[in-house]
């Protein structure tokens, strides 16, 4: 028997509906359940061909458990060992490699010292920055917030250099991105599963939380496909499994926003039920494909393009 977990914090509507899924297609030798974890051995495996993470990147523990379930041969979806190397800011950094439109975006150092360091901890770096440079090349209004994510925690809109410096005296120890504001027509947030399954759903960040997925945007075909295959780039690159995709359509451009989401908002009362329906299904379907491929003592994780083209690159010395 083959067994599907899922490991879960506080969320319900999507872990219960998920395993219920998976179990009600009654397919020979698969099964799903909730993950029980009452000993992490070193090299030891979990019982679990197949594990869909949704709460690893608040719980470090549970990270750990991950990579040595995938060391043992869990396809974990998403991959641990991508998702601790990734951030936004290098996300972006990607996109501008791969033809996708983002906003202008630089790093920040944090503007506390990080827990032991000093001043002399940062003997490379200038003091001050050039603010000016920064600046001009951001523009006005901008956004700031973590380089490494966090939901909507500690982001903040900026009105000018002031507002800036005002705000970014809050941040303490955070690395933050300022980012260029996009000013949009229409926005998008967009399922990625399997690197291959996408659903765009129109969404309208300026209304309130329960309402952002109550937007009247209708696309053109030529529009939808477009958005389509600028999700599934960006995927394939990152090696995710399951992640979501933010596009702000600027001039009738789709700039993506927010794309490192691998634990991406599934609840039913957020969604909507038929983008609810459409998740738990396919996200099921696709559990169970890599149940089906899943090899004992092998790697059953998905690497994204940027690295096994890193890897091949290796190869041919």
């Amino acid at each position: 028997m083959k067994k599907i977990g899922v490991l879960f914090g506080q969320e319900r509507t999507f872990p219960q509906a998920f395993i219920d899924r998976v179990n009600n297609k009654n397919i020979p030798g698969i099964t799903a359940e909730p993950v029980r974890i009452d000993k992490v051995k070193q090299g030891e495996p979990s019982g679990y061909a197949v594990i869909i993470d949704r709460i690893s990147q608040d719980v470090p523990f549970y990270r750990a458990f991950l990579k040595n379930a995938a060391l043992c041969g869990t396809a974990v979806i998403n991959n641990p060992f991508w998702w601790s190397a990734d951030e936004k800011f290098f996300n972006n950094c990607l996109a501008t490699k791969i033809n996708v439109p983002v906003p202008k975006t630089v790093i920040l150092p944090s503007r506390s010292l990080p827990a032991d360091t000093t001043e002399k901890s940062f003997s490379n770096l200038a003091y001050p920055l050039d603010w000016k440079g920064i600046f001009d090349y951001v523009g006005f209004p901008a956004y700031m917030k973590p380089f490494a994510g966090g939901g909507w925690k500690n982001v903040y809109k900026i009105a000018d250099a002031k507002d800036f410096f005002d705000k970014h005296a809050e941040t303490g120890e955070l690395v933050m991105l300022l980012q260029e504001e996009i000013f949009f027509e229409e926005y998008y947030r967009c399922y990625c599963i399997g690197g291959k399954h996408v659903r765009i759903m129109p969404y309208e960040p300026r209304n309130p939380h329960q309402l952002r997925y109550v937007a009247n945007f209708a696309p053109t075909p030529e529009k939808l496909h477009e958005m389509e295959q600028i999700v599934l780039r960006i995927n394939q690159y990152l090696g995710y499994d399951f992640n979501t995709v933010e596009l702000a359509l600027r001039n009738g451009v789709p700039y993506a926003i927010d794309f490192c989401n691998p634990a991406p908002d599934a609840d039913r009362n957020s969604v909507g039920e038929e983008n609810f329906a459409w998740v738990v299904e396919t996200a099921a379907n696709y559990a169970i494909e890599k149940a089906l491929a899943q090899q004992d003592g092998q790697d059953n994780l998905t690497w994204g393009e940027y690295i096994k083209r890193g890897a091949a690159k290796e190869m041919l010395f």
